[in-house]
């Protein structure tokens, strides 16, 4: 059985790497534009600063010069340099206007740099940003050496030349950064986490294509973070569904392969039956007391042909329970095993004969003959423990209204590898070319009576094997 994949129309676009870096780069920029905010408003507050700075030098030249003393050619030159129109400081309470280069301008706005917050100082560099060229700014800042303060009226468009500089300067060294950063975390990102998801995906993809071929199997790399143990989980869960798959394709194989040969194996019993009813007619006693076995193991085989059919197909009839003495139903499962005290181990039966239990007999025969088969052939195989007679005993009594059937032999016992898959169908044969079928169909049986058939533990230092069967009391109705 093979399993053809569903192939879908791949979609081209970035992979898992573009992505990463374009959301790496994103988040540096972001980060950027937030550091960027403040920084702008603090190169604006340097900036006026130290144009302030230069305007409290100069008031101190013209100052310290005699009234009208100082030719226009030096005030021009010092308000030059400063980069003001008027420079005014006020000394105890009084404004002195030092200098003026022809009439006061008109003022756009006035910014006092001593009792600014830092939001003022953000909303004020951005209006400086967006505002238009030529536009005057006053200025007013903290005056050293007694004095209240000095101010400066300026045009703004030396400033906003320097703060797009800036902010240009600011934009290619994010991006610088933001390229590297990202092409240093999408490379360690690849190597610790991408290749490894890569590697799972395509392991993931190769074993869809046939999940019957174990040689798919990922291999697991036995590291301890978190893509390691889903790779780990990933290998126990192939293993398990490969397991699976060829379990199944076993089943599918045994029905495919039991329905071809049921036709033909019950028209050779059919005729064999035909041809044992003629011996009912022959006065031999021994004939006489062997035919009717016979004819009824006939049938049985028959209907045994039938059952492998539907416990292939999944499909086992639902009992139909009626009342049965259990000590006949065990008796004529033991002379299918060993008939008529023929050469075999020992078999004991110590089964009360008024004992009668509500089951369908002929799947309850089946139960009792399998396990009864299987000891037979295990001490015919490994021989008994200890030296002793081979020896098989079955036993039943009642607790509760339940019933409690145990067939126990003296045995090698049963592996505790195969202990845990004893009950499970192709899994829990215990001898060389057994199919692992006929423990699975007899618990199966014993479950479809609302019992449960188990192996009884073993005590340390005897030998042998205990199967019990559980029936519990019908259901008052």
């Amino acid at each position: 059985m093979t399993l053809t994949p569903i192939s879908k129309p791949q979609k081209k676009g970035l992979g898992l790497s573009g992505r990463v870096l374009l959301l790496i780069i994103a988040f540096v920029m972001l980060a950027e534009i937030a550091i960027y905010i403040p920084s702008i408003a603090n190169f604006r507050n340097n900036w006026l600063g130290d144009r302030l700075s230069s305007a409290y030098i100069a008031a101190l030249v013209l100052e310290a010069a005699p009234i009208d003393m100082v030719p226009e050619d030096l005030s021009k030159q010092l308000l030059d340099s400063v980069g003001a129109k008027t420079i005014v400081i006020k000394i105890h309470g009084k404004r002195r206007l030092l200098a003026v280069s022809d009439m006061p301008p008109a003022i756009d706005e006035t910014y006092d740099a001593r009792s600014a917050t830092p939001f003022d100082a953000i909303a004020a560099a951005g209006r400086a940003l967006l505002a238009k060229p030529g536009r005057i700014l006053n200025v007013i800042g903290a005056a050293p050496m007694g004095g209240d303060s000095i101010e400066i009226a300026m045009d703004e468009t030396k400033l906003q030349e320097a703060m797009r500089r800036y902010s240009v300067n600011i934009l290619i060294l994010s991006l610088v950064i933001s390229l590297i950063v990202a092409a240093l975390a999408v490379a360690a990102m690849h190597l610790a986490v991408l290749r490894p998801v890569a590697r799972l995906t395509s392991s993931l993809m190769r074993f869809g294509a046939n999940p019957q071929d174990g040689s798919r199997i990922i291999q697991p790399s036995g590291r301890s973070h978190e893509i390691g143990r889903a790779e780990q989980a990933v290998f126990e869960m192939q293993t398990a569904l490969v397991r699976e798959l060829n379990h199944k394709k076993h089943l599918a194989a045994l029905g495919l392969a039991v329905a071809k040969i049921n036709h033909d194996l019950r028209n050779m019993l059919a005729s064999a039956q035909l041809l044992t009813d003629r011996l009912v007619d022959v006065p031999d006693p021994l004939t006489q007391r062997l035919a009717p076995k016979l004819v009824s193991t006939l049938d049985r085989a028959i209907k045994f042909c039938q059952s492998t059919l539907a416990y292939g197909r999944a499909i086992d009839d639902a009992p139909s329970l009626k009342p049965e003495k259990l000590r006949k139903l065990v008796e004529d499962a033991v002379e299918t095993v060993t008939p008529l005290g023929g050469p075999g181990p020992q078999i004991t039966i110590d089964v009360p004969d008024g004992l009668v239990v509500k089951v369908d007999g002929e799947q309850m025969f089946r139960v009792i003959n399998n396990l009864c088969r299987n000891a037979t052939e295990a001490l015919q195989a490994a021989g008994a423990t200890q030296g002793e007679a081979p020896c098989i005993n079955i036993r039943a009594w009642q607790v509760n209204r339940d019933t409690l059937i145990e067939v126990s032999d003296n045995g090698p016992g049963i592996a505790p590898h195969v202990r845990q898959s004893l009950f499970e169908a192709f899994q829990g044969s215990t001898r060389i070319g057994g199919s692992g079928l006929g423990l699975a169909i007899a618990a199966d049986l014993v479950r479809a009576h609302g019992g449960s058939l188990l192996l009884a533990p073993q005590l340390a230092g005897v030998g042998g094997s205990t199967f019990r069967i559980v029936l519990p009391a019908p259901a008052a109705k």
